[in-house]
């Protein structure tokens, strides 16, 4: 049986490798590089147009959690970020390059997929997952419309500029890791009050791209602001945000800093890093200009400047079963970001959901309704709750989850109350893959 899955992005791909693993043929569309989106820069499956981070694997963390969740429930596309991964103390990092490689090499071979580098401007009526993310192009996003009879929401997606490590001054520079958690995987550039006092002048005085006239409705995105926007917030903003100097000491010179840049591998090759937490949308003289303001960073090489772009997501608390499933059209599904799910991780976990869920329809099973006790089906029952009449795109995060109690002495643990979480959710989806889901067993990424 044939199943659409539009969009080879992070979820798409997802979607379409689980659905070949469970014997089914996958008709993968995918319209770069005929149509481009004006963030990506490669026609590849699965390409991280913004952060290499997938965000922390901590079990102590919300994002963490849905990780190894991921990993319970057979996910494909994380065993390869684990594969391709790069430094990062306790976040998932890949080599941006040779992950989506990986994964354009895994679909390309699979002989249970398909992948059609076509636009769809038509939404097709055999059963599909719709997975055409957040740059959606207007085509098809006009055909989706059409068939919801709901307006899109937008926010602003920013992406943070990538430099050179061989054009970092490492007589300023420095390796370490907050609290120096894990291995010294990051390179910090430490900033006095003086210093930080000519940055912040030149980041709130520089220009900025001006919108589209259809982009001037849209709103930022809260957890990926761009960093002009955190600094008109107050001068201090930053130093309590993306350069907040605790845990970064120069074990060199013991000396405490005012703020600190910090810089992540975004490469296996370790030639290239990215400024973490420098989403931007000023124009690329003026990010040069700001980036050669930083100590460390005086003759920097900048190999990609920062840009903002639009993203679009459907209303899903109108449209959408926690199973990702379509309310009007049972063998209609949606995955990632144009659901609302904000995030590299939450994407890949959501086209997971809707690839299995997907199988199991086709194959008149139950489908699998995650309890809100889990990252996953919590991430799931909030942008589908239909009582949400101000829904935003959101991430993984505890305040979605049902809490635990915790000991009166403990209760503001909250690394204790992020394991007790985690322990919680990892047992209850490891009862639901006895009852509900059971092993693919493969070869070559075919079900056998």
């Amino acid at each position: 049986m044939e199943v659409n899955v539009i969009g080879a992005g992070l979820a798409g791909s997802e979607a379409a490798l689980q659905l070949a693993k469970r014997g089914f043929q996958v008709n993968l569309y995918e319209m770069r590089p005929e149509v481009k989106t004006g963030a990506h820069t490669t026609e590849d499956c699965a390409e991280f147009v913004c952060s290499n981070s997938l965000g922390s694997y901590d079990l102590t963390n919300g994002s963490g959690l849905l990780k190894h969740e991921m990993e319970l429930l057979g996910g494909e596309l994380i065993e390869t970020a684990k594969a391709c991964a790069v430094p990062a103390g306790n976040a998932l990092a890949i080599d941006r390059h040779k992950f989506s490689k990986t994964v354009t090499e895994k679909i390309e071979q699979n002989p249970n997929i398909n992948l059609i580098r076509k636009e769809i401007v038509e939404l097709p009526k055999t059963p599909t997952i719709i997975a055409s993310g957040p740059l959606t192009s207007d085509n098809f996003a006009q055909e989706i419309k059409d068939f919801t009879g709901c307006e899109y929401l937008h926010f602003f997606d920013a992406i943070a500029p990538i430099v050179e490590k061989d054009s970092i001054n490492f007589d300023i520079a420095f390796w370490a890791s907050r609290y120096d958690k894990g291995e010294a995987s990051y390179i910090n550039c430490p900033m006095n009050k003086e210093q930080y006092e000519k940055f912040y002048n030149i980041l709130i005085n520089a220009p900025r791209i001006e919108r589209h006239d259809f982009e001037k409705g849209a709103k930022f995105f809260e957890s990926c602001l761009p960093i002009e926007v955190l600094a008109s917030r107050g001068e201090d903003t930053l130093r309590f945000g993306p350069m907040k100097p605790v845990g970064l000491v120069d074990k060199r010179t013991q000396e405490k800093n005012y703020a600190v840049v910090q810089l992540r591998q975004d490469n296996c090759a370790k030639t290239l890093f990215n400024l973490v937490g420098f989403q931007t949308n000023l124009k690329w003289g003026s990010q040069k200009e700001l980036l050669q303001s930083i100590p460390g960073l005086e003759d920097c090489n900048i190999v990609r400047y920062g840009v903002m772009h639009r993203n679009t997501f459907i209303n899903s608390p109108k449209l959408l079963n926690p199973t990702l499933q379509t309310r009007s059209r049972a063998d209609l599904f949606f995955a990632g970001q144009i659901t609302g799910t904000e995030g590299y991780t939450e994407s890949i976990a959501s086209g997971l959901l809707a690839g299995i869920n997907m199988a199991k329809y086709l194959n008149g099973e139950i489908l699998l309704d995650l309890p809100e006790e889990t990252m996953l089906g919590a991430l799931t029952h909030y942008i589908t709750n239909p009582e949400n009449d101000n829904f935003q795109p959101i991430n993984s995060n505890w305040g979605i989850m049902p809490s635990v109690e915790l000991p009166k002495k403990e209760r503001k643990n909250k690394k204790l109350k992020g394991q007790l979480m985690s322990e919680r959710a990892l047992n209850l989806l490891k009862k639901y893959n006895k009852e509900l889901y059971f092993p693919i067993h493969t070869v070559n990424g075919v079900a056998q």
